[in-house]
């Protein structure tokens, strides 16, 4: 498959001129290597991420006393849609494409991306969108206020007047990312494709590929939706059109439709890679082979599969009609039974394992008790008599938020921990990681968990100020919040000061199975001296099956035998 001519891809035996980074600046300028667009991918999402938190700590600040007396309530509903659409399209996009830009070659045996230019390009849209988002704050009128969903009427109101104002930089913004995302899917699914080194059929590739592969297919059949809601609803803004302006005889449901055909599928493209970090962790730090590994592969394919017919149920209080309440909440229930095959799935792995915990490991299981959690109350949201009773509360806040930070960025943690020894040759400190482990899973809990009994009780989101008997839950809340933002602060001293003067990591330090860890630390450029033969599925821990039959088998054998 790898020798199959297609122009514009390059293969391994065509060898592009990549040359390996000398000094940090050579990170931050344009490239073509897969692993320093991953990196570049990281840092840049990470300090969005950075900023998105300091917008929370804002709004937990606001949060802590009934009135609204921080900020002015302008400023406020700024800081909402900006804190969500940085956290979504800045940070949690962008750090697993980040992810999958460096370790998918490594993981299918190949030397690069298939279209290594577009790779680039799309990586540097991102800080564009990412300067459009913040300039907003400074053109007339401030940020868009109307939340990262935008829903109309509230998104065409323009108080200035003017043309260039907020809501048009949003829209605009948006739409970038969007084209860089396209630009990323097709990138990710022809190399997964088409690059796989020679005996990896589909059911010898890594979880983690499957999860991008997954993820991507998504983002195909679910952008084009959302990038044709931006487009209708930036018309309406500038150009006087009505296809959602009530006022003209548009109607503001069908963008919600847009919207959310994409925004929900879009949960997916964020979780199935952390999924499968989930499915590459939990063997490798409990000693053995992941449980089911082909169930758990096409459950992947099937989650992509169900989760385009589910958006409906983010609109059963918008006059959907009874018969398609009840078939859309049938749809998002069914998307627990492949999520719960790869919950059973892991506990099954980790089941009688020798368990080492080490930070990557309590960052995982700390995820996936978070994502119980989360997936319990998201069946509950999924039934329509629940999710009438919550709707627009802050119990539907506590369950994204248990999805989007204490599933998916504590899975990023995970993440980033295990791979840190592969990406810089050096390793971190553990008790540095474990202090902020601690710090992260008891702020996580103690800042959305409290939102569950405030959406029982009918506190509204997207308020500055509330009703005092919700005052003690928000306090709660509030410090849970500050402690959150206070346990990135270890994160960033270890990986800094690891990275400078760590210890030097041997090339496999964690004796984990997977071609990206048969190659030195930092790998090499292009990767492969010589392109590997898979010979074995992956995962094999205990067992005595080489992966591949001509890179580095010697030691490999040793390895898969010893445990």
């Amino acid at each position: 498959m790898t020798n199959v001519p297609i122009e514009g891809i390059i293969f391994p035996n065509e060898k592009p001129n990549h040359e390996s980074p000398s000094n940090w600046k050579e990170y931050f300028s344009f490239s073509t290597d897969h692993k320093v667009i991953g990196i570049q991918y990281l840092v840049t999402s990470f300090f969005f991420f950075l900023v998105g938190g300091i917008f929370a700590m804002v709004m937990r600040g606001e949060l802590l006393t009934p009135e609204s007396d921080l900020v002015d309530r302008t400023v406020y509903n700024g800081m909402f849609t900006m804190h969500g659409t940085v956290m979504l399209f800045l940070w949690t996009f962008p750090s697993l494409v980040g992810f999958a830009n460096y370790l998918v070659p490594l993981m299918i045996g190949a030397r690069d991306m298939a279209f290594p230019r577009l790779n680039a390009v799309a990586f540097w849209m991102v800080p564009v969108v990412g300067i459009l988002m913040m300039g907003s704050f400074f053109v007339p009128g401030g940020p868009a206020q109307a939340g990262w969903w935008s829903y109309p009427p509230v998104s065409l109101q323009n108080p200035t007047g003017n043309l260039i104002n907020g809501q048009v930089i949003w829209l605009l913004a948006v739409a970038i990312s969007g084209v860089s995302s396209i630009m990323g899917a097709v990138n990710f699914v022809t190399t997964i494709v088409k690059m796989r080194a020679p005996g990896m059929g589909f059911f010898r590739m890594p979880l983690f590929v499957w999860g991008v592969l997954s993820a991507q297919i998504i983002q195909l059949f679910g952008l084009p939706a959302l990038t044709a809601g931006a487009v209708m609803l930036l018309l309406d803004l500038t150009v006087g059109t009505s296809f959602f302006d009530p006022a003209k005889g548009g109607n503001p449901v069908m963008f919600q439709h847009y919207f959310w055909f994409y925004s929900h599928p879009a949960v997916y493209v964020i979780i199935l890679p952390v999924f499968a970090i989930f499915s590459e962790i939990f063997p490798v730090y409990s000693r053995k082979p992941l449980f089911g590994y082909k169930v758990v592969a096409i459950s992947s394919i099937l989650i992509a599969l169900v989760s385009g017919i589910v958006w409906v149920h983010h609109m059963y209080v918008s006059g959907t009609s009874g018969w398609m309440r009840l078939v859309f909440m049938m749809t998002t229930m069914c998307v627990s039974v492949p999520t719960g095959i790869k919950v059973f799935a892991w506990v099954a792995t980790i089941w009688g394992g020798k368990l080492r915990l080490h930070t990557p490991m309590l960052f995982a299981l700390g995820a996936l008790i978070m994502f119980v959690f989360a997936g319990i109350t998201g069946i509950m949201l999924s039934s329509v008599p629940v999710d009438v009773h919550v709707n627009n509360t802050y119990f539907v806040v506590g369950h994204f938020h248990y999805v989007l930070y204490g599933t998916v960025t504590m899975g990023l943690y995970a993440a980033i921990y295990h791979w840190f020894p592969k990406m810089t040759g050096r390793m971190y400190s553990e008790s540095w990681g474990k202090i902020h482990f601690w710090l992260a899973f008891i702020g996580t809990n103690l800042n959305f968990l409290p939102m569950h009994p405030l959406g029982l009780q009918g506190m509204l989101r997207r308020v500055a100020s509330y009703a005092p008997e919700y005052q003690f839950w928000n306090v709660i809340a509030s410090l849970g919040g500050f402690l959150l933002g206070m346990s990135t602060l270890p994160f960033i001293f270890n990986m800094v000061i690891s990275w400078m003067q760590g210890e030097k990591a041997p090339d496999n330090p964690w004796r984990a199975i997977g071609l990206e860890w048969l190659v030195s630390s930092p790998p090499p450029v292009e990767n492969f001296e010589e392109i590997p033969i898979i010979i074995s599925e992956p995962y094999g821990y205990g067992k005595s099956e080489p992966l591949t039959a001509n890179l580095r088998e010697n030691s490999h054998s040793t390895l898969t035998s010893a445990d």
